[in-house]
This record gives structure tokens, C-alpha cells and sequence, in this order.
């Protein structure tokens, strides 16, 4: 049985106020006993013994967080730069532009993903899902090189893969490869814009839910269309989760729709989401309306967050920093005080967060996974609104990275 003592690190344990506002968060500095990758206790100058201890400085201690949309198969991370060509045909110019630029980078894709997964380590992700091309050029070699990048980090993290067919699954005629992929270790089903891509939304989301029952798993699809189009797709999926009893396994990813509805008609879509519990990823874009990420969660959506890519022939942007992320999430919606920027944690750690809503401390309890960040930070809000630094990445109770910088050549 192996353990770890954390010394002297500082927890949330309640707000402090000044007459009815919330102005500030307590800290106490605490010793953590974590046995079997599990908290055992919690205390003042623990005194017992451990087969490590790390001195925690009073670095601030907080859950680790989830990638929940990334494609570490097709990137153009630490390898040379290189800009994106223009759109002139939508999505389909980037889908055209696969077909002879995924072949090409298949002597790389290896490298480029366990380069992908350290990096988003480092940056404190302990779980990755990451969706993998499934597609007439490279068949299943995709979800193969993931598979075998993210063997490396076994112990470190934990992780989805997504077969993902993005030329879309009639268009490209994949269903074959799609059971495959599913068969070769691929945990969750894919898909992507039925109408756009496909020609034919219920065709194309009722063979994606025959797929996903054959294999016994979840789905995540990529949807982003827009206003009433997007919305009817959500409709449709959700039909289709309901009766293939898959409600609570479904996600979709950016949901871009959620972003123009307004009014009744995003309650009543919040409703149908909500009665299939399918739960939405966003990367929080800056070029487009966000979806109304704290309205969704407050009326019970399950929003996370992804980069999608760090960067690749699809956006050249992306950074892998998901306090960052929160940031931009914070600054785009104004959570400027205490409580809300204290709040924005939960939507990059699938919803754990030190002190519940009313100011309890909530985490970490006895019995709680050992998944932790040390911070130099005095606070969670301020970790988003300024953009503090993890200095420890914690994993089943093992230090799995350090704030040792990782150079990968020019980005």
C-alpha cells in the first residue's frame, strides 16, 4: 500500500464577508494523508508515517481538471510552424483537405500525440477525451497511434477516445471502420453535423445510435450548427438517446445552436437536454455567441470544457491551458466578484469544486480520489482571474508532473 503526505498545503474552507457580500475565501493550511490514491485524513500537523512526503509551502490546493474536447491524433504541436490555408468552401475545405494532409502526417501522429497528452498533463489535466479521425485514407490508424500514445501515460491519467468519423459517417460510407474502431478500443461514438455533412439527420444520428448500442457505449458528437437547424439536430438526438437508453452517455460537443437560441426557446431546448441528460462540451469561442454556460448548468446541464485542438489546420490558437480557458470564460460572461469567479472552477473539473454553493466545504473529504493540483495561489478565484501557475499535478496519490517547463520547439 503506498502513501503520500502533503504538508502545510491550503484549502478552501468557507467565504468571508462584508456585510451581505461575499468579499474574500478563507484558507486553512492542512496535512493530507492520501493512502491507495485515496484521501485517509485530513489535519492540523499530521504525524505519521508515509513512503513520501512533499512539502507543500502553502500552495493552494484544488481539483484537477478534465480535457473534454481535444484531438491529439491530427496536430500540428511540436513539430514546425505552420498557419492554417484558407476557408473557402466551410467545413468541407478543412474535411478535402484531410483526405491528403492526414496520410502525410502519419509518420508523425505518434510523436505529435504523446507530446500532445504531456503537455495537457502538465497543464494539470489528469482525464482526456480525445476524438480520433475514423476515415476512408487512414482507416483505423488513427484510433491505433492513440491508443498506443496514451499507453505511455498509464497511471498518469485516465482517458476517452472518441471515434470521431469527421468526413462524416454516409459521406465518407465508414459504419464498417466505425465498428471497428469501436472493437479496437475506442470507448465512445462520434459524429458530426448530419444535415451539413451527412445530407440526412435522422439517416445519419440512427445509424450513429445502432453503433453505439452494438458496442455498448456513450456518444459525444460534434455539433455546430446554428439557431433553428441545431436545434432540431439536438431534438433528434435526444429522441434517439431516450429510446436507444443511452440518457446520461451522450454529449455534444460545442453545440453551437445553444449560443442563438434566446427566451422560451432555450428553456424548452434546456428541458429536452435535460430530460435525456445529455451534457454539453464547450471551447468557450470568442468568434461566435458562447452558449450561456452558468445558465445551463443553473438549470441543469452539465457544461465542460475543451480546447480542441492546441494547434493544427483547423485553428492555429489553441493552448492546452485550461485556466486560461476559465479566464476567458470569466472576462466573456463578467464573473468579476469573489463568489463567481470561486464558481467558474467547476467547469473544467466535472463539477468538483472545495466549497459547494453555499460556502460549505465540500473537498477533499476522506475517501475522495487523490486527483489534485498545487497552486501558487492564494485562492481559486484568483487562480482564474489571474492566471496562477500549478506547481504539482497529482494522480491516484503520485506526483505525475512538476512545473518543470516543456519545450517543444516553436509552437
Amino acid at each position: 500500500m503506498s502513501t503520500l503526505l502533503l504538508k502545510n498545503v491550503k484549502i478552501e474552507t468557507g467565504f468571508t464577508y462584508n456585510a451581505d457580500r461575499i468579499s474574500g475565501t478563507k484558507t486553512d493550511e492542512v496535512d493530507i494523508l492520501i493512502r491507495n490514491g485515496k484521501v485517509e485524513e485530513l489535519g492540523s500537523s499530521l504525524d505519521v508515517h508515509a513512503d513520501e512526503i512533499i512539502e507543500g509551502n502553502g500552495d493552494l490546493l484544488m481539483p484537477s481538471l478534465r480535457e473534454m474536447h481535444i484531438h491529439v491524433d491530427k496536430t500540428y504541436f511540436s513539430g514546425p510552424w505552420k498557419a492554417c490555408v484558407p476557408i473557402t468552401k466551410g467545413i468541407l475545405t478543412r474535411i478535402e483537405e484531410e483526405e491528403t494532409l492526414l496520410p502525410e502526417q502519419l509518420p508523425f501522429a505518434l510523436q505529435r500525440a504523446e507530446n500532445t497528452i504531456e503537455w495537457l498533463l502538465s497543464q494539470g489535466h489528469t482525464h482526456i477525451r480525445s476524438h480520433c479521425n475514423v476515415d476512408p485514407q487512414i482507416g483505423t490508424k488513427h484510433i491505433e497511434i492513440t491508443l498506443e500514445a496514451f499507453k505511455k501515460f498509464e497511471g498518469m491519467l485516465t482517458y476517452d477516445i472518441v471515434a470521431f468519423p469527421q468526413h462524416g459517417l454516409l459521406r465518407s460510407n465508414v459504419q464498417a471502420l466505425l465498428r471497428e474502431a469501436m472493437r479496437k478500443g475506442a470507448t465512445l461514438v462520434g459524429g458530426v453535423d448530419p444535415s451539413t455533412i451527412d445530407r440526412d439527420i435522422e439517416r445519419s444520428l440512427n445509424l450513429t445510435m445502432d453503433i453505439a448500442v452494438e458496442a455498448n457505449a456513450g456518444l459525444d458528437l460534434h455539433l455546430h450548427n446554428g439557431d433553428s437547424l441545431g436545434a432540431f439536430e439536438f431534438t433528434k438526438f435526444a429522441e434517439l438517446v431516450k429510446q436507444g437508453n443511452k440518457i446520461g452517455q451522450a454529449t455534444i460537443s460545442h453545440a453551437i445552436a445553444l449560443g442563438d437560441l434566446k427566451g422560451a426557446a432555450l428553456d424548452e431546448m434546456i428541458g429536452i437536454l435535460r430530460e435525456a441528460k445529455i451534457d454539453v462540451t464547450s471551447t468557450v469561442p470568442t468568434n461566435r455567441p458562447t452558449i450561456p454556460v452558468q445558465y445551463l448548468y443553473d438549470n441543469g446541464i452539465h457544461v465542460s470544457l475543451g480546447h480542441d485542438s492546441l494547434t493544427d489546420h483547423w485553428s492555429p490558437f489553441g493552448t492546452g491551458d485550461t485556466i486560461e480557458k476559465l479566464c476567458i470564460l470569466a472576462e466573456r460572461f463578467r464573473f468579476l466578484d469573489e463568489y463567481s469567479l470561486n464558481r467558474t472552477w467547476k467547469y473544467a473539473s466535472g463539477g468538483i469544486t472545495p466549497l459547494n454553493d453555499e460556502g460549505e466545504r465540500v473537498w477533499p473529504q476522506k475517501g475522495d480520489a487523490a486527483d489534485f493540483l498545487l497552486l501558487d495561489a492564494v485562492c481559486s478565484a484568483q487562480v482564474v482571474a489571474r492566471r496562477r501557475p500549478i506547481t504539482r499535478v497529482i494522480h491516484q496519490g503520485k506526483v505525475v508532473s512538476q512545473n518543470e517547463e516543456v519545450e517543444f520547439g516553436v509552437l
